[in-house]
């Protein structure tokens, strides 16, 4: 499903009635025209939480003619690329049904996941067992009853 500008200007202006439809598409249109001119001009921009905007080189290459097989000079080339910021992208990960966020650890099945608290001839997955009594390693938790030998 893609948005065009129009259906981005109806949305605005239904989302917000206090704006005129009308003032909503001028919103919008100085929007898209400030992008433009800051990438027109070699600008970078960048919107916290939704990505970056940033002009790309590409340089001259040698191409084929895909018809005769001849080498055609392929001029230098200025291009927009975007880059999503990390919330944008979570937040895009997230709406895929049955999906959790993007960590590569979580994705893990649990054979693939070593414990670093497991023996080393312990099988892959293998959850730690310390004996009763046994320090964790973890620090006393002062909501839980204070540092331990403490009255």
């Amino acid at each position: 499903m893609s948005i065009t500008k129009s259906e981005l200007i109806t949305r605005l202006a239904t989302r917000y009635p206090q704006l005129a439809p009308r003032d909503a598409e001028y919103a919008v249109r100085a929007l898209l025209d400030a992008l433009t001119q800051s990438l027109v001009e070699g600008r970078r921009i960048e919107i916290r939480g939704f990505g970056s905007f940033a002009i790309t080189r590409r340089p001259p290459r040698v191409g084929r003619n895909p018809k005769s097989g001849e080498a055609v000079q392929v001029p230098e080339k200025l291009a927009p690329h975007f880059k999503p910021g990390k919330e944008l992208r979570v937040r895009v990960d997230l709406s895929v049904p049955d999906r959790t966020p993007a960590d590569p650890v979580a994705r893990r099945s649990p054979a693939q996941s070593p414990d670093p608290g497991a023996p080393a001839d312990a099988p892959a997955g293998a959850p730690a067992v310390a004996p009763a009594g046994a320090p964790t390693g973890a620090p006393p938790n002062p909501r839980e009853g204070g540092l331990p030998g403490a009255s």
